[in-house]
């Protein structure tokens, strides 16, 4: 018996959400309404979520950008003046 190399294998993580009341009771009703799972209704709303963010905020981008390995060892320290040298250096490579 061959496995079909197009189907993946889905692979789920639990995962654990705590709801205000009014969360929940919204939840409920759009389960009832649209007949879906709690875990699909969840689904569905990160990853439309995820989808109007339209990838990672331009912070999170600068900082995947930047090369650590320049960085000194008081980086947790100095962090402001570390990111607006890199912030600087960048600006002026784009002119």
């Amino acid at each position: 018996m061959s496995k079909d190399p197009r189907k993946a294998p889905q692979v789920r993580e639990p995962v654990q959400v705590y709801l205000a009341p009014d969360d929940s009771a919204l939840l409920s009703r759009v389960v009832e309404q649209s007949g879906l799972s709690k875990a699909e209704i969840l689904r569905r709303g990160l990853r439309s979520f995820a989808a109007s963010q339209k990838g990672n905020s331009p912070m999170i981008q600068f900082l995947e950008s930047s090369d650590p390995t320049g960085w000194n060892e008081d980086v947790a320290v100095d962090h402001d003046a570390i990111l607006a040298d890199e912030y600087r250096a960048r600006s002026r490579k784009r002119r």
